[in-house]
């Protein structure tokens, strides 16, 4: 047995799992572990009543208390877990090699025990945040072995309940932060609302939602729903009065819709993110439904945000929404540049790029390609012609209706066609793994764009190869942007590339 125990305190405001850093605390005649921030002088002086809400790391004192580090109380704390069987029914202690913490059969926490299950330091990866025993068992049917930067950042403090303002490049996994530290902290009641995700698009709204279906699969009292403009309002009205989500997922207008009519209750809402903050914030429009559906949440709330781009202009008003947040953001803009991600563009004319984009297919070996266009008729005549040109091709632009457009979605992700012709309705956040080509058939027209298309390649640091087509002086004026932005030297196309420079091996 690890010489740290860990166990699950009540704050005023929410249960959280507690990370066993450095102190130990006898209270009330109980084994605490104190988070990272808590001193002697927040236990000394904790914060008055009015102001406790939205304090983290106060604990309110009802007796004499006894403050001291962790080595001193290892061997009273080891002979206590032995002498009292209390212990050792309430504290999980989860070993590295132990593989039976969690029975298949029982995906569905019972009693006080299962509500109390929480893991062992000493370990390595995710195990290391504390995670619920059904989360790091999802995490594991997943693949997923070690945390990103950004989800070593941020997961610790996350699951604390703190704000967070995160920036970080594609790819990285900004998506499993607010999932994974929500699952944590939920504590389902029937028929009320915990978490609210809103997002700019169908698609990623959708994306969103299947990955909180994937890391709760062995929790299988949190329902998760998705909400989306496209899909009859009856529909959606229905299943929030039969079956209400713990877990809302959505887009602004219709979450603010189904609000308004007051089918959608948001008074217990703990846990407010957005992601890809700066599109719906930038928007006047959107920023406006999202003010509004914020409003109708409690004050006393989480609340994340998450982006690969956030501006300094945007950034404000992001923490507006928030009190006190952690703010993680790179620290040189350059540093958003991916990875593993090969870059490099082609000169031509604009009656050059069906032809070359063609010899590309031939010559490239790839798992799955994304091909960008600028406009509806451009996918659609774009994907035609491939497809008469025996590449099997298949197209999402906004033209289509909702239930096309997911459809071929999930053809894509699941890999029944291997290459997808887009307008930007897919450049933000969707995450296909096995993309490692992407082709911008039509020059972006910012930065930022740029960033986030070629982000769908090289996802969370692996491999993958960018190549843009510059035909104009506009092309070129982007292309300079791109590189003085990000600090990144964009090379023309050579004749021959190394496969082994973006394939994965």
């Amino acid at each position: 047995m690890n010489a740290y125990v860990t166990w699950a305190i009540q704050f005023p405001t929410r249960p959280i799992s507690v990370l066993a850093y450095k102190y130990i605390l006898y209270y009330g005649g109980r084994l605490l572990l104190l988070p990272p921030l808590a001193t002697t002088e927040t236990l000394a002086a904790p914060k008055p009543a009015a102001t406790l809400s939205r304090s983290r790391h106060s604990f309110p004192l009802q007796s004499s208390l006894r403050f001291c580090s962790a080595p001193e109380i290892y061997p009273s704390m080891m002979g206590e877990a032995k002498e009292n069987d209390v212990y050792e029914e309430e504290l999980l202690d989860y070993e590295e090699d132990d593989d039976k913490t969690v029975d298949g059969s029982a995906a569905k926490p019972t009693g006080e025990v299962a509500k109390k299950g929480y893991v062992g330091i000493h370990s390595s990866g995710f195990r290391d945040f504390l995670l619920k025993p059904e989360l790091l068992r999802a995490i594991q049917d997943c693949g997923f072995e070690h945390p990103s930067e950004v989800q070593h950042e941020c997961i610790p403090q996350a699951i604390l309940g703190m704000d967070v303002i995160c920036q970080a490049k594609s790819g990285m996994g900004k998506t499993a932060v607010f999932v994974l530290s929500s699952l944590q902290q939920i504590d389902p009641v029937a028929g009320q609302v915990a978490a609210l995700v809103l997002c700019h698009t169908r698609e990623l709204a959708y994306q969103i939602c299947h990955e909180f279906e994937r890391f709760s699969k062995y929790l299988p009292e949190i329902k998760v729903a998705v909400f989306y403009g496209g899909v009859h309002v009856k529909k959606h009205k229905d299943l929030l009065k039969n079956d209400c989500p713990h877990i809302v997922v959505g887009t602004p207008g219709r979450i603010l819709a189904l609000a308004r009519d007051k089918d959608l209750s948001l008074k217990n809402v703990r846990h407010f993110i957005l992601d890809e903050c700066d599109k719906m914030l930038e928007s006047l429009d959107m920023r406006k439904d999202v003010q509004e559906i914020f409003k109708m949440t409690p004050h006393d709330k989480q609340v994340m945000m998450f982006s690969a781009t956030l501006s300094k202009e945007i950034r404000p008003v992001c923490k507006k929404f928030m009190q006190d947040p952690m703010e993680i953001y790179v620290d040189d803009e350059a540093k958003l540049t991916l990875h593993g991600l090969v870059q490099h563009y082609i000169k031509l004319t604009e009656a050059e790029k069906n032809r070359k984009l063609n010899d590309l297919l031939d010559a490239l070996d790839f798992n799955q390609v994304v091909i960008f266009v600028k406009s509806v008729s451009r996918a659609a005549e774009l994907n035609k012609l491939l497809c008469e040109c025996n590449f099997p091709s298949i197209c999402i632009h906004s033209g289509m209706t909702q239930e096309e457009r997911l459809t071929r979605y999930k053809n894509f992700k699941e890999g029944h066609k291997r290459i997808l012709v887009a307008t930007d309705l897919v450049g933000r956040g969707i995450d296909i793994e096995r993309v490692n080509i992407v082709i911008n058939y039509d020059m972006p027209d910012s930065a930022d764009t740029y960033l986030h298309r070629v982000g769908r390649a090289g996802r969370f640091g692996t491999k993958g190869l960018a190549i843009t087509f510059v035909s104009s002086a506009s092309d070129s004026d982007v292309l300079n942007q791109v590189q003085e932005r990000f600090e990144v030297d964009i090379k023309e196309l050579p004749e021959q590339i190394d496969t082994s420079t973006y394939m994965p091996s």
